[in-house]
């Protein structure tokens, strides 16, 4: 039985609810303090939500605490992507084999329900509107000021975990208060806008309910994901700057005139288009890397706070859950031996953070450029063929990130890019198109793989 410790968390977002309850669950008392008011008692500004797709990994953090039936009433599978050509015509593209999905979730959806499953445990308690200031590692207190009634208090803990997100205040108070702390941070050159698609009159869906829809148009893309009232969030992904950007979109009827040519089957299923570009913001996507992630053995960064990366490969929250995950394994192996906690937590999470930062961003690249090109869907078509005959031989990268949660990330992308050498030389094989299911292919890649 681990002694039990009281612990500060900074952020009550998606990892750091579902972190006081694996922390709650082990005996710990827990004081969640969150920057923004109660989301579930205030309406949502619309504009900033971008869908989340839940994969094992976050199932696996789910289940972990017993609160994954609660989380499927609100999920929708989506089986694979729906392709929509600019000509007009679809192409579907199935995730996985027969039955493997992700499922669309609202971020604020899930958020409110992680709270609610949080604050029913006896030992943790949720502060709303508390700005954290500093975080003194020597003397393990943390600083907050109530942006309601602009007061101040200091809380001392034994234990502190920064989950506040892409922008942390913990993070930023260990960067300024630590020798050689290493930052990195990365913008990407598009920016996202959120629109949507209502329901139909009836509250049904207007396109195909079970997959992630996505209109890729090389140097951009939109996509939508399906909610459960009927209608569907859409996100357009365009750069800041150039010919066909945000910066040359600041009319009505430069808007129009854009979503006319460029994605002209989904805009009669838009009636509020137009109010919707407007009246949403447009955002910027970050990616954050830094290190160290552990202070004095006593504090440390976990989800976005540590790792926050672009939204392409469907894994942000999956990734933060997972760091529950590891660090719940680590728990057990080492009880209340908190040094060797965070000491391993750190080792194993670090890589595989910006293992999948880096196949996030390579992944938007496949989202906007190659889903709709020929000699790509040969190729994903060619690794799911050999998978099915050669399942103990060749996962497929995608496979492995999103349906494999015993494999780590940073295991994936290396074995991801020498699956790539392979392939590279099948599809340089004369009339590859034509023999691709062939012996001849299969006995290349066998060879290949010894």
């Amino acid at each position: 039985m681990q002694s039990e410790k009281k612990i500060t968390i900074v952020g009550a977002g998606l990892v750091g609810s579902l972190l006081s309850i694996y922390l709650a669950k082990r005996g710990h008392k827990v004081e969640i303090f969150e920057r923004r008011g109660d989301m579930r008692k205030t309406t949502m500004s619309a504009g900033k939500s971008i869908n989340l797709a839940l994969s094992d990994r976050g199932w696996k953090g789910l289940e972990g605490v017993g609160i994954a039936d609660d989380i499927r009433k609100i999920a929708i599978p989506m089986y694979g992507r729906h392709i929509h050509n600019r000509d007009g015509s679809t192409v579907f593209q199935p995730y996985g084999k027969d039955g493997q999905a992700i499922y669309s979730v609202s971020r604020a959806e899930i958020n409110m329900k992680l709270m609610d499953l949080a604050e029913q445990q006896a030992n943790v308690q949720i502060h709303f509107n508390e700005r954290c200031t500093n975080i003194n590692k020597e003397k393990m207190t943390a600083d907050f000021e109530n942006g309601e009634l602009l007061e101040r208090s200091m809380v001392q803990s034994d234990l502190i975990f920064g989950a506040d997100g892409a922008f942390a205040a913990s993070r930023l108070n260990m960067q300024l208060s630590s020798d050689r702390f290493e930052y990195n941070q990365h913008y990407i050159s598009a920016g996202y806008k959120e629109l949507i698609i209502p329901a139909g009159p009836n509250g049904e869906f207007l396109m195909e309910k079970n997959a992630l829809h996505i209109w890729p148009r090389g140097s951009f893309m939109m996509i939508a994901l399906p909610n459960p009232d009927g209608n569907f969030t859409c996100t357009l992904f365009l750069p800041f700057e150039g010919e066909k950007s945000f910066a040359n979109l600041t009319t009505r009827e430069q808007v129009k005139k854009f979503f006319d040519e460029e994605f002209s089957t989904a805009v009669p299923l838009m009636p509020t288009l137009l109010d919707d570009f407007f009246h949403n913001p447009t955002s910027s996507l970050v990616t954050v890397k830094c290190f160290p992630w552990t202070f004095e053995h006593k504090i440390a960064l976990i989800g976005d706070a540590a790792h926050a990366i672009v939204p392409f490969y469907g894994q942000g929250m999956n990734c933060g859950f997972e760091d529950c995950v590891v660090l719940n394994g680590l728990l057990d192996k080492h009880q209340d031996n908190w040094e060797a906690i965070f000491d391993e937590y750190q080792a194993l999470r670090k890589p595989d953070g910006d293992a999948i930062a880096d196949l996030a961003i390579a992944n938007f690249v496949e989202m906007r450029d190659k889903t709709a090109d020929k000699t790509f869907l040969l190729q994903k078509k060619i690794e799911a063929h050999f998978n099915s005959k050669h399942p103990d031989k060749w996962i497929p990268l995608y496979s492995m990130v999103t349906y494999s949660p015993h494999i780590r990330y940073s295991t994936a992308m290396k074995e991801g890019a020498r699956q790539q050498v392979i392939m590279d030389k099948v599809m340089a094989m004369p009339d590859i198109e034509n023999k691709w299911d062939s012996e001849e292919v299969e006995k290349l890649i066998l060879k290949e793989i010894k």
